[in-house]
């Protein structure tokens, strides 16, 4: 059982990446040509990624890339982009390379009609080949969901669903603008159900104004009730910098440190109590689901839709401010709408940023992934499949874990650095240890726990 230490906390608890990437977003750089970006596509099964902008309401503690509006006819003109956008990245990706994921996130992706997810299916289905057991999934919102969305996202192939739940208790709701019922969300998950979606996530939020370590408790046994495969369960990210809408909160108020280190402890004692693993940060996965097994396994992966069971992938994204990933590269699209039409429009892809990795970045990023996935990292293994002698070449990194191991955060002996049980919940910091650019970045990051 993980209890979290308060003065740990204290220590460690500083602004850091979450490493969904390495080098992570604030490397990539506008000072890379286009044709370098996607001169390094492979043969691997792809990773397709939609970013569907558009939500009706704003709801104030999101940080994502997400434009505002009720109206749905924005949503038809965003469609006709996308299949510019995949017209001109085809000739790039080779021909008949299968499709083994696809995610939708947002934004609301059910802000869009029944008709218009219709439209995108036979968009994407027209110019792409899926494999027989592709994992299809995407992030709806229950409040505006109906069960024709449900169903069209079917006909889709969806067979993996997430709701956005963030809290039950009417009072954080409304600090937030975000309310949302008890229906909402059980309609939601039975229509889902009912139209073989197999999997269902569940996202939560702690630190919101108003919370408590009991009312956390009320909102896990709600949402426990609702037999969730998985959990992500998010420490609030308060970056008002990059989130203006942010500073709404803060009339309310917000919990302090050591009330959101409770609620970190309330969270994982009810959830690894009840069925449920403890993959990583933020997220929990029933014991018998293939993440969970994937972790166990050490065969999982982490990319910029979170921790993923699919490792022989090359990441494709579409839309506004999505990211890709080859082998060697990087590449995000811009963020902006009108610019991300007039660049489709002039028959480009409409990139902003990318980077492309050297063998010290793909060293180090190798290294980073397999410690926030298997928390371990074996010399030997690492090694070989580097090519280089691992503790020789990060000598400096691990003479730099000192004071880890001193709070029993790590172990470490001539054989491997593992992680410890209480260390997970530092596993941020830990990452940070290996990456070279992070002395010389002006980025402003969430803290680490």
């Amino acid at each position: 059982m993980i209890t979290p230490d308060l003065k740990l906390v204290e220590k460690y608890n500083q602004p850091g990446p979450r490493y969904t990437s390495y080098p992570t977003a604030p490397q990539f750089t506008e000072n890379v040509a286009a044709e370098a970006l996607v001169a390094d596509m492979g043969k691997s099964p792809l990773s397709l990624y939609f970013h569907l902008p558009f939500c009706a309401s704003l709801c104030w503690f999101c940080g994502c890339t997400k434009m505002i509006t009720s109206k749905t006819a924005p949503a038809e003109q965003y469609i006709e982009l996308l299949e510019q956008e995949m017209d001109l990245m085809l000739p790039h990706l080779g021909q008949q390379r299968p499709v083994q994921q696809l995610h939708f996130g947002g934004g609301t992706p059910n802000h869009f009609t029944p008709e218009q997810i219709d439209t995108l299916a036979r968009a994407i289905h027209s110019r792409f080949h899926f494999a027989e057991d592709a994992e299809i999934s995407a992030e709806l919102d229950p409040r505006r969901l109906t069960q024709d969305h449900i169903k069209a996202f079917a006909r889709l192939g969806v067979n993996r669903v997430s709701f956005g739940v963030q809290d039950i208790q009417e009072k954080t709701q409304k600090a937030v603008n975000r309310v949302q019922s008890d229906e909402q969300n059980r309609d939601a998950i039975r229509w889902a159900k009912e139209a073989g979606m197999c999997s269902l996530n569940i996202d939560l939020i702690y630190g919101l104004p108003y919370q408590t370590p009991d009312s956390i408790h009320e909102t896990l046994n709600q949402v426990l009730s609702y037999d969730p495969d998985r959990l992500a369960v998010f420490s609030y990210a308060h970056v008002p910098w990059i989130a203006p809408a942010q500073k709404i909160l803060e009339r309310h108020g917000l919990p302090s440190g050591e009330e959101k280190i409770k609620m970190l402890g309330v969270i994982i004692r009810e959830l690894t109590s009840r069925g449920y693993q403890y993959i990583g940060m933020d997220h929990f996965a029933k014991v018998s689901d293939p993440l969970a097994v994937a972790q166990r396994n050490k065969t999982m992966q982490r990319n910029f839709q979170g921790y993923s069971t699919f490792h022989d992938v090359e990441i494709c994204g579409f839309g506004i401010s999505s990211i890709s990933q080859t082998n060697n590269t990087y590449r995000q699209n811009v963020k902006d709408l009108n610019t991300y039409e007039s660049m489709l429009n002039d028959g480009k892809l409409p990139l902003d940023k990318g980077y492309v990795l050297n063998q010290d970045d793909r060293m180090r990023r190798l290294t980073i992934m397999r410690l926030m996935c298997d928390h371990t990292l074996h010399f030997q293994t690492l090694s070989k499949e580097l090519g280089i002698p691992f503790k020789d070449y990060f000598a400096s990194e691990l003479n730099q874990l000192k004071s880890f191991i001193a709070d029993e955060l790590v172990e470490l002996n001539s054989d491997y650095l593992k992680v410890t049980p209480q260390g997970s919940l530092f596993i941020r910091n830990i990452a940070m240890i290996f990456d070279a650019h992070l002395a010389q970045s002006k980025a402003r990051h969430s803290k680490t726990v």
